[in-house]
């Protein structure tokens, strides 16, 4: 099924970019190779007044992105409000969007399965790619294989993220990073704004640290360390602040575990006399509520920030104040 949708995108894009032909209203130089814009696919955008059109992949590099940018940019979110960006395929609107676009920013590290395609074929020089994980530790991810019938490993199985964890951005102090990329990224794609996008940067780097030392001071030093999850999302912040996650799935939340997998985190959960099981919004909560039900646990929310929703949206939420809940539930529940 997913190498159907590659196919799909792939048409579309061929289509899409024969429609929109070699034309460009951008001009300049390439980046120098190991900057956050990739060298192959980006140039200095002449602004002279005209807003950059930015791209983004999915909420975190939106969020990002747009306190960076400022009033310099329309930062256009490509997954929508409510959707799970992990399975997303891009429509043929939304390729259009991208070859228009002066910049896309993604988060790399196998988060976006369409990235190679859509960047292989924009070949007409005019689009700055900026990969916001360039340069980070990435971390092996947690991948169950999924068994047929006979108990063996489905052959073709694809693995999620080929193996490497995405999810960096859950840790703030790589959250930092991440900006920083996108800072250079843009100010490499926009020379005459890099000074805006320097202290936009900087503005916004300084709540993201204070966030990082809240979840130093609130985690130091909790009864418990380890905590369990729904899906794999938290390697980093667990990393980062001394915890050990438990995952029930592994990278791609709907995944759905096998049954001795199941039974492993349960008798885990009895062992450690666990109390909280952690689900997620996007998507369904039945198997952490399973497990919470037959160890006598409750069930409670740790958003990995891969999409909001149009609730939290309405609300004002955004990635700060969802990482503070985030921290009250986790200081909770390893508290208990």
């Amino acid at each position: 099924m997913k190498r159907r949708k590659q196919l799909l995108v792939i048409l579309s894009l061929s289509l899409v970019l024969v429609a929109a032909g070699c034309g460009s209203k951008q001009t300049g130089g390439q980046s120098q190779a190991g900057d956050a814009v990739s060298a192959s696919n980006s140039s200095a955008v002449s602004t002279a007044g005209v807003k950059l059109k930015i791209e983004t992949s999915f909420y975190p590099m939106y969020e990002f992105t747009r306190h960076v940018a400022g009033d310099l940019a329309e930062v256009h979110n490509l997954v929508p409000a409510g959707a799970e960006p992990h399975d997303w395929e891009p429509t043929p609107k939304d390729i259009a969007e991208i070859t228009d676009a002066d910049v896309l920013v993604y988060n790399g590290a196998g988060m976006e399965g369409w990235i190679d395609q859509v960047t292989s074929s924009a070949t007409g020089g005019h689009l700055n790619l900026i990969e916001a994980s360039k340069g980070l530790d990435i971390m092996d991810g947690f991948v169950e294989e999924e068994e047929g019938e006979s108990g063996e490993e489905e052959a073709g199985q694809d693995q999620d993220h080929s193996g490497l964890d995405p999810h960096v951005w859950l840790s703030p102090a790589l959250a930092i990073k991440e900006v920083q990329n996108i800072e250079q990224g843009l100010s490499q794609a926009d020379p005459a704004d890099a000074d805006t996008f320097k202290a936009n940067a900087d503005a916004y780097i300084a709540e993201l640290q204070t966030l990082d030392q809240q979840f130093k001071d609130s985690l130091k030093d909790p009864k418990r360390t380890d905590f369990i999850t729904q899906h794999a999302a938290f390697g980093y912040l667990a990393r980062e602040y001394g915890l050990t996650q438990v995952p029930i799935a592994g990278l791609s939340p709907d995944q759905e575990p096998s049954a001795a997998k199941m039974a492993e985190i349960v008798q885990f959960a009895k062992e450690h006399q666990v109390k909280t099981i952690f689900f997620e919004t996007l998507v369904s909560s039945n198997v952490a509520e399973t497990i919470a039900k037959e160890i006598g646990a409750k069930s409670d929310v740790l958003n990995p920030l891969e999409g909001l929703t149009d609730e939290e949206l309405a609300q004002n939420q955004n990635y700060i104040s969802v990482m503070k809940q985030n921290l009250t539930a986790l200081q909770k529940a390893l508290n208990e």
